[in-house]
């Protein structure tokens, strides 16, 4: 059986994508032996990122790259993916900071998903987060609109198949997912079949905690070993401006 660099504790050797990061080009992190520099989407985005829908990328925030996955307009939806695949039968780790805004009580959130339709993959609106349809994904959302089939307007939860009525799991956000930003780690131990989702404030002081806790096979929900990992957001007839920043993968690719 493949040993899981995860549950050794130790960064994933293979590679180390940098996506929309607020780091220094040429920085390095040392892992298992290698140093692996980052990548600044900065300087080519347009060759790291597939974008559809109403997703664009601005530089809204300083001189980091956001991901607007909606604008704030009506009955969008939007999806931004990594154009390099990664290895769904290994164990990974993803980071980003979303900002979810404009908008009370906004609508609809977001959703990081691992997905085998490939980049130009894109779902419905309004309560399919931009998800809906996309059967062969397996998607964590950060749900911010209380549609028929949910516990809250303020909950997380891992969906299979593309259906958002079908909660896999959930659980309620103990921070606001909307209005204010916030971070998301998401740790993926292949070895175990476990899907680890946490969330931190990014107030001053705040702590890391833990969500999500769900046995899912990846590649099995995705119908590939080599997939696509990347972010949905739509809006109904309720609205709101969802971002994605800050966003880091320590994975194998394909």
């Amino acid at each position: 059986m493949r040993s899981s660099r995860i549950a050794r504790g130790g960064l994933l050797a293979s590679a180390l994508l940098s996506i929309l990061a607020g780091v220094h080009a040429g920085g390095a992190l040392a892992a298992d032996g290698d140093a692996l520099s980052y990548r600044p989407i900065d300087a080519g985005y347009t060759q790291s990122l597939a974008l559809n829908g109403t997703a664009k990328v601005s530089s809204e925030r300083g001189e980091n790259r956001v991901i607007e996955l909606t604008n704030g307009s009506y009955k969008q939806a939007g999806s931004a993916w990594s154009t390099q695949q990664v290895d769904l039968t290994d164990s990974f780790e993803t980071s980003f900071k979303a900002h979810l805004h404009h908008g009370k009580p906004g609508a609809d959130g977001v959703a990081f998903l691992a997905q085998g339709a490939g980049p130009r993959a894109l779902g419905g609106w309004g309560g399919g987060l931009g998800y809906r349809g996309i059967r062969q994904s397996v998607a964590v959302e950060f749900d911010t609109y209380q549609n028929t089939p949910d516990p809250s307007s303020n909950h997380l939860a891992v969906v299979l198949g593309g259906n958002p009525d079908k909660h896999s799991a959930t659980a309620e956000s103990s921070i606001p997912l909307f209005g204010k930003p916030f971070q998301a780690r998401v740790r993926y131990d292949a070895d175990g079949h476990n899907l680890k989702v946490y969330v931190r404030s990014l107030t001053a002081g705040a702590t890391e905690e833990l969500l999500l806790d769900q046995t899912v096979d990846l590649a099995k929900g995705a119908g590939t070993g080599n997939g696509w990992i990347g972010f949905t957001a739509a809006t109904g007839e309720v609205t709101a401006r969802q971002d994605i920043y800050d966003w880091t993968v320590d994975a194998p690719l394909s």
